[in-house]
């Protein structure tokens, strides 16, 4: 298989920016805060699905090797492709944070993603939350 580099985007919204929406130029400006790590392993777990889905990748191990990542934290991304919908969209609309860490960790929402169903999974989230005033 010849040397080939793949260029891997994701869009944090299914929609895409609409028509005369705001562009780069319209970010805000440096400092602000980034977006919360949790949100944005979300999106890259949901853009790992569908190149599968596409057929760009065959395989975790394949996006793995494409990702420069090993199996091992490619199986933990993908895991948050198990949460229910509408806590994957609830967080893939937390805002740009400035602090140093956001409350809700990678680890915490991979544990509520275990293949539990997801009403139980919905019970997990708003404890988390509550615990954590959110």
């Amino acid at each position: 298989m010849p040397n080939s580099t793949v260029e891997i985007q994701f869009r944090l919204h299914a929609t895409g920016r609409p028509p005369g929406g705001p562009g780069p130029s319209d970010a805000p400006p440096p400092g602000n805060g980034r977006l919360p790590r949790v949100t944005q392993v979300v999106a890259l777990a949901i853009q790992f699905q569908d190149m599968i889905q596409r057929g760009e990748a065959r395989d975790y191990a394949d996006l793995a090797r494409l990702g420069c990542l090993t199996r091992e934290r490619m199986s933990q991304i993908m895991e948050l492709v198990w949460l229910a919908p509408d806590i994957q969209q609830e967080i893939l609309e937390f805002p740009p944070s400035g602090a140093a860490r956001f409350p809700i960790s990678e680890v915490a929402v991979r544990k509520i993603a275990s293949p539990l169903p997801w009403n139980e999974q919905r019970r997990a989230w708003q404890t988390l939350k509550n615990s954590l005033r959110i």
